[in-house]
């Protein structure tokens, strides 16, 4: 596995250090960064209190992330509004619904099944014109605010060394699963300041990527600068 968020939750593996049956690999952590999303959250929009998150309450790390956004809000004194979408089609109620309940920022909580139409997430957030945080790198690089995961490039080529293992004869179940060891912070600076926002500097610091959009003869052109 590449991915593996509530692996452990729904019985997949045993333990991380001793996985114990067929499945095996890295872990992108997902369902332990959520409160670093709450914290970037909290870094670029301090008066906003009233925030939804949304997932489609599907994926296998649902628990953990509702968990941890309950946690975090109560750190930073904020009021969550519980969100969910299981498709695109069921976002425009969800618009309305955070209008009437004043929902000042929103928080992408990682789901697969969510991230199947980042898209529309992305642009329903641009809608209700509000800054949000996404557990997807893509997310930002397609126009949302900002994200926050694990590097899946280095997941990937981790993935390819336990592919290799097994291969070899290594069963799966004694290879313990690996954590990242390195994460990745890009910010869309276009969309912040199409929302009027200053991304702080001690954000910019830590920040991999940042993407600058800019029109280019009525064409899609944008550029990317590295963060540091």
């Amino acid at each position: 596995m590449t991915g593996g968020a509530g692996a452990q939750r729904i019985g997949l593996i045993a333990s991380l250090a001793r996985p114990g049956g067929n499945v095996t690999g890295v872990t992108n952590q997902g369902d332990e960064l959520t409160t670093k999303l709450f914290e970037l959250l909290q870094e670029i929009a301090p008066r906003a209190k009233r925030v939804v998150v949304l997932s489609s309450g599907l994926g296998t790390a649902e628990l953990d992330g509702r968990a941890g956004s309950r946690a975090a809000a109560k750190v930073y004194g904020m009021t969550l509004v519980d969100a969910f979408a299981e498709s695109a089609s069921q976002l425009p109620p969800l618009a309305e619904r955070c209008a009437r309940e004043r929902c000042e920022a929103l928080v992408a909580l990682l789901d697969p099944n969510l991230n199947s139409f980042r898209g529309e997430v992305v642009a329903f957030a641009a809608r209700l014109r509000i800054p949000a945080v996404h557990s997807v790198i893509a997310s930002a690089e397609e126009g949302g605010l900002i994200a926050y995961s694990a590097d899946l490039q280095q997941l990937t080529r981790r993935a390819a060394v336990y592919v290799d293992k097994i291969l070899k004869g290594a069963k799966p179940g004694d290879l313990p699963v690996e954590r990242p060891t390195k994460f990745e912070l890009v910010v869309n600076q276009k969309t912040a300041k199409t929302l009027g926002l200053n991304i702080p500097r001690s954000i910019l610091l830590r920040t991999d990527r940042v993407i600058e959009w800019r029109i280019v003869a009525g064409s899609g052109c944008f550029r990317v600068s590295e963060g540091k």
